[in-house]
């Protein structure tokens, strides 16, 4: 049956040819009648054969490809091209050599025949469909896998999606080969009820007419997925499993229709010749089971995503501009919008509160179970839960934009990636099926070559055992389900990891390279003392470095600007500002030159501060950072800053250093604060006065000393040592610049979760190598006792049947190993 090329616009010159067969051509798009592959535009056909007569010049013409070839195919990187097209080797859809993007209209509308995978580079649409075992294949519907044969997949769950269809259809199949297959085994298994009542010439045409809708209508898909893969070169489970069915089905078939063609020593008293029907209905009945078991176990793995989908609430009370309040939908929200948020509601969008003052519970989104004071001006997420209290809020982020659809897709994302384990995996899989099937070959002639008699039919039992049990597919699960499972864990837990190779590093580790600012502190400092000098006002002081301070976004400067305005004076105007990073400000105050900062940057500047040395050495003991205000170059206060420790901190670093990590703390604080910190939360090592460029250096000296180093940072000046880490670590609550640049963002902002994340990793990575192991483990023992091994020994030879309810459950045990790593430890 053909199919349509799925080809945007096309005239009556358009000519189309097969890739794989260059010699065959035609004036309308469809199928080669060679290998049955999509027939594409002859304009767009890969210069790239090796096949018919594009092999006469094949050195040239690899070499002219390879010097000029812009497109290339993402398995087969050696295949290149001038134009768009399908690889000749395995029929996926060329891309980009420089790793861009194809045109959006090419790929949709030129490049897809109906229902057939594509591999798409680039951002994936909200309806794509993935495979979780090769996700760079994309579809923008359902289908198969053109590699592993698999059902196809959505990239991101959604709340409106629906059953999934091909469970629902495997299941109705899967009815129907039960209800088929048990009278059937019964005819053979149990003549006694059901064999002897029935004539010899009625039973085999009964079993026949029984097991046909199993096999060819069960079944079907199975044969499709199998044929897809020869025509694609990717042999998988589907292939086996179709051709082990396949030549159970038809000879037994030859058996009822022509038994003459049987030695005799194979024919039974009455001439009957034994069949296989019950074995190719209860395969695929089995297959189907497995099927039925993987697809709903898979399901499971998707409920991290749909929880954090659940989140979003329907409905807003949009405030209007007369103060009315109207319920909408929280979809109709716009920017700008304001709503009110009562106790046990969702708060609809990400926003700002303008209005009120409750607490939050946001334990859904960081993980944290203490709920979170909120009041007005402090930042509310989507999806968290009002409690004792009320809140207005004015909507700030809505849609893609919102925090819950980024954790979504940062989660989907992170779930479709590969760990770097995987490689070994792929290389083992590229040479599993044809194996398998050279096994079965080797087994079958074996047996009918010394076998015992009658021969064939103990070849033909042995060869159908070697096919249906070997599972790929088990192999092949075996990372991508766990990473699924691990990621989605770490999103409920407040971890979210940016991919599968992150998280495969973040075991290794040995080292915690640490801002201390936001990340071992709340991250919001605050005056805690003031003592003058020489005479000067300490409100009036308080006030100069208020002004000099507003020109400042450093943490520091917030805690002088906040301390002045509570005193309820007003905050006098600055000029000539200037900022010395890693030092401090300086600007002109009612006429007056101040200068704000350490004591090592004033005395750059002649201002003389050796009198201040006790004072300055007093509040550093105490763990608080020391300020020296000058004015007209004369210090003229000492202000105290000091940035409470997060309360989960010690717990956290304890936890760490149990766990075997030494802590290194970098901070730009004097060397006596720094201590004091350091001291009170154990901390192993600690790099003071360090300037925020000098960062990365550190990370990177303690890598070349042969640590594996995690960085954990919150602000834009930690984002060039995250990015240099082995694993860096963002503080949710810190900047988007530092949460782009890292691999883990903890949405909590505290080292707790950090914890969490390291054991998730350890469990995660503990979990694949427990998947293939088994795997492994099952077809290096399953493949020789199908083939017979135990035969000569104990005369014991393992049905097709145990064989297929074997391989049927080797993947479902895989998912549902994974599925363990769900629960907590």
């Amino acid at each position: 049956m053909n199919h349509p090329a799925a080809t945007a616009t096309h005239d009556h010159t358009t000519r189309y040819t097969c890739p794989m067969h260059p010699e065959v051509t035609s004036d309308q798009p469809g199928r080669c009648p060679e290998c049955g592959m999509f027939l594409v535009d002859a304009d767009a056909a890969p210069a790239t054969h090796q096949h018919g007569h594009g092999r006469q010049n094949g050195h040239a013409q690899q070499h002219d490809t390879h010097d000029k070839g812009t497109w290339l195919c993402p398995m087969h990187p050696e295949v290149t091209s001038d134009h768009p097209g399908r690889c000749p080797k395995c029929g996926m859809f060329l891309q980009p050599a420089d790793g861009g993007d194809a045109p959006a209209a090419q790929h949709h509308d030129h490049q897809h025949p109906t229902g057939e995978p594509a591999v798409v580079a680039g951002a994936v649409a909200a309806g794509d469909w993935t495979c979780p075992m090769h996700p760079e294949v994309r579809s923008d519907g359902p289908g198969d896998c053109p590699i592993c044969g698999m059902a196809l997949e959505r990239v991101s769950a959604g709340l409106d999606d629906g059953p999934n269809q091909e469970l629902v259809d495997m299941r109705r199949r899967f009815r129907v080969a039960a209800v088929l297959s048990v009278p059937l085994v019964a005819m053979v298994m149990v003549p006694m009820v059901l064999g002897r009542a029935l004539p010899g010439s009625v039973a085999p045409w009964l079993e026949l007419a029984l097991s046909t809708p199993v096999v060819w209508w069960a079944g079907w898909p199975f044969f499709v997925r199998g044929a897809k893969s020869v025509v694609s070169r990717h042999l998988n489970m589907f292939t086996l499993v179709s051709l082990g069915v396949g030549a159970a089905w038809l000879y037994s078939v030859v058996a009822v229709l022509a038994p003459g063609l049987f030695p005799s020593g194979m024919r039974a008293m009455d001439g009957r010749v034994g069949t296989y029907f019950e074995a190719a209905a209860v395969i695929i009945t089995l297959v189907l089971l497995g099927q039925v078991l993987e697809l709903r176990a898979r399901d499971q793995t998707s409920g991290a995503i749909r929880t954090l989908l659940d989140l979003s609430p329907a409905t807003a009370h949009r405030i209007g501009a007369d103060g009315t309040e109207t319920d909408v939908p929280a979809a109709e929200l716009q920017l700008g919008d304001r709503c009110r948020v009562r106790p046990g509601e969702k708060v609809p969008a990400d926003g700002t509160v303008v209005d009120g003052h409750a607490y939050v519970d946001e334990s859904m989104i960081t993980g944290e179970p203490v709920p979170v004071d909120k009041s007005p001006g402090d930042r509310v997420i989507g999806g968290t839960i009002i409690q004792g209290g009320s809140l207005v809020v004015e909507a700030t982020g809505l849609g893609a934009d919102s925090t819950l659809a980024r954790i979504v897709d940062l989660v989907s994302q992170a779930q479709r990636s590969r760990a770097p384990i995987q490689g070994l995996v792929d290389k083992i899989s590229a040479v599993f099926v044809p194996v398998v099937i050279a096994v079965a070959l080797a087994t079958f002639g074996l047996w009918l070559a010394i076998g015992p008699q009658p021969r064939l039919p103990f070849a033909i039992v042995a060869a159908v055992s070697v096919l249906i049990i070997a599972c790929p597919c088990a192999l092949g699960l075996a990372t991508p389900m766990s990473i699924m499972v691990g990621v989605g864990r770490g999103a409920g837990e407040g971890v979210l990891v940016k991919n599968a190779e992150a998280l495969e590093r973040l075991q290794k580790v040995d080292t915690l390279v640490v801002d201390k600012t936001g990340t071992l502190t709340q991250g919001r400092p605050s005056l805690v003392d003031q003592q003058g000098v020489d005479g000067h006002e300490d409100a009036r002081t308080l006030l100069l470095a208020a002004a000099v301070e507003a020109g400042s976004e450093h943490p520091l400067a917030r805690a002088v600007v906040d301390a002045a305005r509570q005193t309820g004076r007003t905050v006098p105007a600055a000029s000539d500002f200037a900022a010395h990073p890693g030092g401090g400000v300086s600007a002109t105050v009612d006429g007056q030159h101040v200068l704000v900062g350490s004591p090592t940057f004033l005395g750059s500047q002649h201002v003389d501060t050796h009198a201040l040395d006790a004072v300055v050495e007093a509040y550093r003991r105490r763990g608080a950072t020391a300020i020296v205000v000058a004015v007209d170059g004369r210090p003229a206060s000492v202000l105290a800053i000091a940035d409470p420790l997060k309360a989960t901190t010690a717990g956290a670093i304890e936890d760490l250093r149990r766990r075997g990590m030494k802590v290194v703390m970098l901070t730009g604080d004097n060397a006596t604060t720094a201590r004091a910190i350091a001291d009170e939360l154990r901390i192993d090592q600690v790099v003071a006065d360090v300037l925020p460029d000098q960062k990365h250096g550190h990370v990177q000296a303690l890598q070349a000393q042969g640590h594996t180093v995690v960085m954990a940072g919150d602000g834009v000046n930690d984002a060039p040592a995250l990015a240099v880490a082995d694993v860096g670590v963002a503080m949710g609550t810190g900047t988007d610049v530092a949460i782009e640049s890292a691999d883990v963002t903890l949405l909590g902002g505290d080292l707790a979760a950090l914890v969490k994340a390291r054991d998730l990793s350890v469990d995660t990575m503990r979990n694949i190598r427990q998947n293939l192991v088994f795997a492994f483990v099952y077809n290096v023992v399953g493949i020789p006792l199908a083939a017979g091994a135990l035969y000569p020994a104990f005369g014991w030879l393992l049905s097709p049947v145990i064989a297929a309810a074997a391989m049927a459950l080797s993947s479902v045990s895989v998912i549902t190993n994974s599925l363990r790593l769900r629960r907590h430890r």
